[in-house]
């Protein structure tokens, strides 16, 4: 298992060699301006990432990455994140068979966001649904019953043991 830390290994993907100079005095230029791919992960050593549907725009999901998923999203085009409930490196699908081909990745202006556009393959929730934002927060209404969008795609206890993704597949594969 991966822990959140940064791994080696992965900064050469992200960083140009003139790195190792000093700050010069307009740093914040360079990263919002500059073309080095400097992430700013955070104490714990994750950056958010937001997934969307690379056809349709939709939200698919948010999730966290550390330095290592990170470079292996670079690295292979596919999705990988690090889950903190699980503490563990997970790649898009490697349970379920849902994956992720990622197709454009973007950082946002002070690098401590990432988007990515994706092809996805079934559902992106664990729950079933395409979307993990399957519900509205109705407004203007009072009370909150939050209304759900979206029918499931898949059936989640055919998929995981458990019903969870950090649960093995039913097939008879430890994920």
């Amino acid at each position: 298992m991966s822990g959140p830390a940064r791994e080696s290994g992965c900064t050469e993907l992200m960083s140009d060699p003139s790195d190792n100079a000093p700050s010069a005095p307009h740093a914040t230029s360079d990263l919002e301006e500059g073309t080095a791919l400097k992430p700013k992960f955070g104490a714990d050593g994750l950056i958010t990432c937001v997934a969307t549907d690379a056809s349709s725009g939709e939200v698919l999901m948010v999730a966290h990455m550390n330095e290592e998923a990170l470079g292996k999203t670079v690295a292979t085009g596919q999705a990988w994140y690090y889950s903190r409930s699980r503490r563990a490196l997970w790649r898009k699908g490697e349970t379920s068979g849902h994956t992720q081909r990622v197709v454009e990745m973007r950082i946002d202006c002070d690098q401590d966001a990432v988007w990515i556009r994706v092809e996805q393959t079934g559902g992106a929730c664990h729950t079933g649904r395409h979307s993990c934002f399957y519900r509205a927060v109705p407004l203007g209404k009072g009370g909150v019953a939050l209304e759900f969008r979206g029918a499931r795609v898949f059936d989640p206890q055919a998929v995981y043991r458990d019903g969870s993704p950090g649960g093995a597949r039913k097939r008879g594969g430890i994920k």
